[in-house]
Order: C-alpha cells, then structure tokens, then sequence
C-alpha cells in the first residue's frame, strides 16, 4: 500500500477514489454501514470531510503556527555574485 498522505488526520482509509480521516473504531463502522446503505457520507468541496467533524486539519484552535510568511533566509551581499557555486565551499559553510 503507497502512503495516503494524511498523516494530520489519521487514522483514514481509501475507499475507491474517497478518503475518509479522522476516523475512530466507532467510526469507521458507521462509514462502512453507510456505504453498505449506499449512503456514504457527503463529500466536501474537496472531497470527503474528517469523520470528527472538523473541515481541515487544524486544531480546535484554528491555526496556531505560521500565521504570516516567514523570511526568507538572508544571503551575504555579492555571495553568488559571478553566478557560480562551489560545492566544496557549500560544504565547509554549511559545516559538513
């Protein structure tokens, strides 16, 4: 089985081309009886919503972390000014 990418919001399963997440055992029967009932649950704008409730993965809290755009990191003036990198050069700055 490839990764399903959704590590915020498992537990979750593949069901064809839907993603069910945020899943309990509780859950994951009711989806699998529902299914069974031909009356699986709707799906978001996109696609299947956690099973919990929530709209995305965020918290309770909203977002708690990157709330702007972090800087950029800052580069020496005239460092790359020929256009050229020396891989041994890298690696001594970046202490390897």
């Amino acid at each position: 089985v490839e990764c399903l990418g959704a590590c915020t919001n498992a537990p979750m399963i593949q069901m064809n081309d839907d993603y069910y997440e945020c899943l309990t055992p509780k859950t994951t029967i009711e989806l699998l009886e529902a299914c069974k009932e031909g009356k699986p649950p709707v799906m978001g704008k996109w696609g299947s919503l956690p099973m919990n409730g929530q709209v995305s993965c965020e918290g309770p809290l909203g977002k708690t972390s990157l709330l702007s755009e972090p800087e950029p990191p800052k580069v020496e003036e005239g460092r790359f000014k020929d256009g050229k990198v020396d891989p041994a050069s890298v690696k001594a700055h970046m202490a390897y």
